[in-house]
């Protein structure tokens, strides 16, 4: 039971949140000297931030010009990075883009110095045609609903006093005045559905947990994110881990458990620095640890790193790894949060799932409910990559159609192609044609169209996608990810494989569609585990929308996106080839590319191997050499020996 209400929590609370105050400017906030907030997420690392903050240091220092540069995580404009937001004095928030170093000295001495923002580097002059000035008006944040990424790109993910100061770990202060039957009451009024996958009610977990607990149980915040593309749970847990750490602890006092662990892949070096840190001030603060704010309740939170194992993810195999043992999922029931890891009541939860839990505290079930659909109640975080103008973290409310997503919010296809298809819900996703971009976005909607939410992956892909050759790769991926428990995953997806791969070769034979459908069909019904039953789903939907691309593969010898490199080949149209261009013929690392007596190039069929670095060198202006398929229609020259 917790202990009876009283005023303690909230005075200690109440010192925590006025240090807070003292010590941070919170984002928005009025400011007497500039404020350059710098992303340096994994992505904004990888893009050169550190580069650009050590130059804005060295420039405010030389110049002597007062700011201060306040580091946070990632805003979700992933293909904009550095991302650096400048708050001035007398100007809204500014956001800048593909800040170099050079473009941040630029900054210093035009914007700081003289007042002239230079809205040319903005983010705003890139994705609209007008200039946006404030980083609230850029399309992105205009049509998302953010409430599990509100504080993200905002906050010092190192800094608990800065995620206090913007209102967190107000759900814990609040979740400790009440009883545990009234936190899972609250959770389930929500309609929190899991967001790892299955979509399944938080709530169900939890009261299981907490009749089959007595006070031992230990809850798993599930980080394991293999999806190839995805990179949610990671940029969360990079960018606002106290978030996370609250939704832990409430979970933790709804089900009586005193331990918990966050299951982080060790591929995510930076997410295990920011959990760690976050949970060792968490502590120091008496946020965690024993006597929490002055109650009887206690928490401790370890960090497990796992070994990247995509099978992982799923609940009974992370017990066994963290039990070190091979991660393999076992028979259910009985069900982790009846008999889980050590044999005790265990919770496993998402880290999109746990982060949201904290907000439905603080603002009730009612206002949850009020944003997605009925059904699937709240927002949805998606990382969309792939063949989109604007890929990155977007959260929307269930609900929104894919088109508006695509389109609206990530700014269509880019280079004026058509749009093909979009693989979502990860490996073991569903692939759905143009006509499906209607759909809305929740888990019965994307169930029903034959694909489903899963983690949060979304893939979009264009008119030179070939979908025999998507499915191939997925079925790969899932493959080498087999645990190999099960005879059906292990063998089956291996022998997919090797056919998809022969088709795309131009070695299909007849008959290798039904033995797709009947095999794929097959691994569903015999695997044990969520892998293995959703395994061919790449497979059934490509083969249910996209048959046409199977047959021509098979039966033509032909890939119509030309992406097979088997059943392509190049050709130089000679109207269009300049005389004395040698980009071609420098490129070819076969030297199949050969000048003629008209001072033309020609390409040797039977040297070329379809690197395709001639279509990529050869001058836009040009656009002498072609792609083609099927390959035997290639004009047929051979270099004169």
């Amino acid at each position: 039971m917790n202990p009876a209400p009283s005023d303690t929590p909230r005075h200690l609370f109440a010192l925590l949140s006025r240090k807070a105050q003292q010590r941070q400017t919170p984002f928005g906030a009025e400011t007497a000297v500039p404020v350059i907030h710098i992303g340096t997420a994994t992505c904004g690392i990888a893009a050169g931030a550190l580069a650009t903050k050590a130059t804005f240091e060295k420039v405010l220092a030389e110049r002597h010009v007062a700011a201060r540069i306040h580091e946070v995580g990632c805003i979700g404009h992933c293909y904009a990075e550095p991302l650096v937001v400048i708050e001035n004095p007398g100007f809204p928030p500014i956001c800048y883009q593909k800040v170099t170093p050079g473009i941040a000295r630029m900054l210093v001495k035009s914007y700081l110095e003289k007042g002239d923002p230079l809205l040319i580097h903005s983010l705003g002059a890139m994705v609209a045609d007008e200039q946006i000035a404030s980083v609230v008006d850029t399309p992105r944040f205009n049509r998302e609903d953010r409430l599990v990424m509100e504080k993200c790109g905002k906050i010092d993910p190192g800094d608990i006093y800065d995620y206090i100061g913007r209102g967190g770990y107000r759900g814990w202060l609040k979740a400790l005045e009440m009883t545990s039957a009234e936190i899972i009451s609250e959770v389930d009024h929500a309609g929190l559905r899991g967001r790892g996958g299955a979509g399944y009610l938080a709530s169900k977990k939890w009261v299981l947990a907490k009749a089959c607990g007595n006070g031992e149980g230990t809850v798993i915040c599930n980080a394991d994110e293999g999806d190839p593309g995805a990179y949610m749970d990671r940029t969360l847990l990079e960018s606002n881990p106290h978030q996370i750490l609250e939704g832990i602890a409430i979970c933790a006092l709804a089900t009586g458990a005193k331990a918990a662990i966050v299951y982080i892949r060790a591929e995510y070096p930076r997410a295990v620095t920011m959990v760690t840190t976050a949970i060792a001030q968490a502590k120091q603060c008496g946020l965690l640890g024993k006597n929490i704010l002055g109650t009887t309740t206690e928490l401790k939170i370890d960090i497990f790193q796992g070994s990247g194992a995509f099978v992982c993810g799923e609940e009974t195999a992370l017990i066994q790894s963290i039990q070190g043992k091979r991660g393999m999922p076992r028979h259910r029931p009985p069900y982790p949060a009846h008999k889980g890891l050590w044999g005790k009541a265990t919770v496993i939860n998402n880290v999109k799932t746990l982060a949201a839990v904290p907000w439905i505290i603080e603002h009730g079930a009612k206002c949850f409910k009020a944003k997605g659909t009925p059904n699937s109640p709240g927002t949805a975080i998606f990382s969309v990559v792939g063949d989109v103008a604007y890929p990155g973290l977007i959260e929307i409310p269930t609900g929104v159609k894919l088109k508006n997503l695509i389109f609206d919010i990530c700014g269509g296809i880019p280079n004026k192609k058509r749009f093909k298809a979009v693989q979502i819900g990860g490996p073991s996703g569903g692939c759905l044609p143009e006509r499906f971009l209607d759909t809305a976005i929740d888990f019965d909607a994307l169930s029903e169209a034959g694909a489903m939410m899963g983690s949060g992956g979304m893939v979009v892909m264009d008119e030179d996608t070939c979908m025999v050759d998507v499915a191939r790769f997925f079925l790969g991926f899932i493959r080498n990810e087999s645990c190999g428990k099960c005879t059906f995953c292990r063998n089956g997806t291996y022998q997919l494989q090797q056919i998809l791969k022969r088709i795309t070769l131009g070695h299909g034979r007849d008959g290798d569609i039904e033995l797709l459908e009947s095999l794929s069909m097959d691994i569903k019904a015999g695997s044990l585990c969520g892998l293995g039953k959703t395994a061919p789903n790449p497979i059934l939907t490509s083969l249910k929308y996209f048959r046409d691309e199977y047959e021509a593969h098979i039966h033509h010898k032909r890939c119509p996106a030309g992406m097979c490199r088997e059943l392509s080949a190049f050709y130089i149209d000679r109207a269009r080839c300049s005389k004395g261009c040698d980009a071609c013929r420098g490129s070819c690392p076969v030297e199949a590319i050969f000048t003629s007596k008209d001072n033309k190039k020609n390409i040797d069929q039977d040297l070329c191997v379809k690197c395709g670095e001639c279509l990529v060198v050869c001058p836009e202006g040009f656009g002498a050499v072609k792609k083609i398929s099927p390959g035997h229609l290639a004009p047929k020259r051979t270099k004169p020996k």
